[in-house]
């Protein structure tokens, strides 16, 4: 969302894409014990996808001429640690690039 297609060569976004795959599985291992531990948790984890949905589509003037924008994926991070995160945020990018790009 942040280059235009085709500028990554397709070697490096399938490493990294197969890289991220550990990562997202042990992000969803650890949701699921989450939840299942704490289920008064799932209201929260949902308010905290919304926000990191919402924070990342505000864009903000850079110095660059270009635009920034804050994730939110920070907040989410201390609070359910970095691998449930990493679940969120594919999530909240999931649904930006269907319904925002």
């Amino acid at each position: 969302m942040h280059i235009f297609e085709g500028f990554l060569p397709s070697p490096w976004w399938q490493l990294w894409f197969v890289f991220s795959i550990p990562v997202i599985m042990f992000g969803m291992y650890r949701l699921n014990k989450l939840v299942s531990e704490r289920r008064d948790l799932l209201p929260l984890l949902a308010v905290a996808g919304a926000f990191i949905f919402v924070l990342s589509s505000l864009k903000l003037p850079s110095v660059t001429g270009s635009s920034s924008h804050p994730t939110g994926t920070g907040m989410a991070a201390i609070m359910f640690g970095p691998a449930v995160t990493a679940v969120l945020g594919v999530i909240v990018l999931l649904y930006q690039a269907l319904f925002l790009a």
